[in-house]
């Protein structure tokens, strides 16, 4: 009797099944031995990727100093030579040829117009173009507000009064050391000046904020004005700071001018019912002006 036939159905079905897992690892054995070789080698290239990246990282050798630290980078330089080019003294783009100032100060007159009047502020803004780094032009505009002498106001009648100006004129500055943070400057030009000369009396005005109350104000009485063309000279100190790199252009100025205003002569003019008053002509002046010119 053979061993198949002294075993049962069921064990025959269990010594089967075994087999056939016995077979399935045995297969299984073989492809993993086979796939293995690949991802050693996998494993080896990714290693070199590695290693050559690293390498490629690292700084030159001549870049490393004796000491083994790497050498600091060069410093970016500035390009252009920003707004202003001090080495040739050129003003760079359209943009960086725009001008602006904004003064004010006081205005002492001269002799021939110190009868008719006397001193007083000044206001003055301006804009204009860059030349280059030592030409410029500007156009200004200057507001002048003066008193009156008091031999005036008294023959006219009146308790006050005051000269208002305003011109707006064309000035070339020429600055005579472009190259040196602080320089010295000539000006001049001309242009349209208006002048309004004004009386002066008190009269009761009621002011009313949270509550009210009367009190008293300057009020114009009588006045004349005129319409006419006037020229100025002069120069000045300017200090320019000097920026970052030595390209700025904001400066300080402090400057006076010989102003005259061709404004005609009055006789016996009485304003508004005024007394008769005389005015000679032209109104001759020296504005001092301080400012920020950029």
């Amino acid at each position: 009797m053979s061993f198949a036939r002294c075993i049962s159905p069921a064990w025959r079905l269990v010594l089967l099944g075994a087999g056939a897992l016995l077979a399935a690892a045995s297969a299984s054995a073989q492809v993993a031995a086979s796939a293995s070789p690949s991802n050693d080698l996998s494993r080896e290239a990714v290693a070199s990727a590695t290693y050559s990246s690293s390498n490629d990282l690292m700084p030159a050798v001549d870049s490393i100093d004796p000491n083994g630290i790497p050498a600091a980078p060069a410093p970016a330089k500035p390009e252009g030579g920003g707004q202003y080019d001090n080495k040739s003294g050129e003003v760079r783009g359209w943009k960086n040829r725009l001008s602006f100032e904004f003064g004010g100060g006081f205005n002492v007159p001269n002799s021939d117009s110190s009868s008719y009047a006397d001193t007083g502020a000044n206001i003055t803004v301006g804009s204009g173009l860059h030349f280059s780094h030592g030409l410029g032009v500007l156009l200004e505009y200057q507001f002048i507000d003066d008193g009156l002498p008091s031999a005036i106001v008294a023959e006219a009648g009146a308790s006050g009064g005051n000269i208002h100006m305003w011109s707006l004129t064309v000035d070339p500055v020429v600055n005579l050391m472009p190259r040196r943070a602080t320089s010295v400057y000539v000006t001049g030009g001309g242009g349209f000046y208006r002048k309004v000369t004004s009386f002066t009396d008190p009269q009761l005005t009621e002011y009313c904020y949270y509550f009210c109350t009367v009190g008293t104000t300057n009020a114009v009485v009588g006045h004349f004005s005129s319409n006419q063309g006037g020229w100025n000279v002069g120069g000045g100190v300017s200090h320019r700071f000097a920026g970052m790199y030595g390209d700025g252009r904001m400066a300080i100025y402090a400057e006076a001018r010989y102003l005259d205003v061709l404004s005609p002569a009055v006789v016996g003019a009485t304003p508004n019912g005024l007394g008769a008053t005389t005015v000679g002509a032209d109104t001759k002046l020296v504005p001092v002006t301080f400012g920020l010119r950029f």
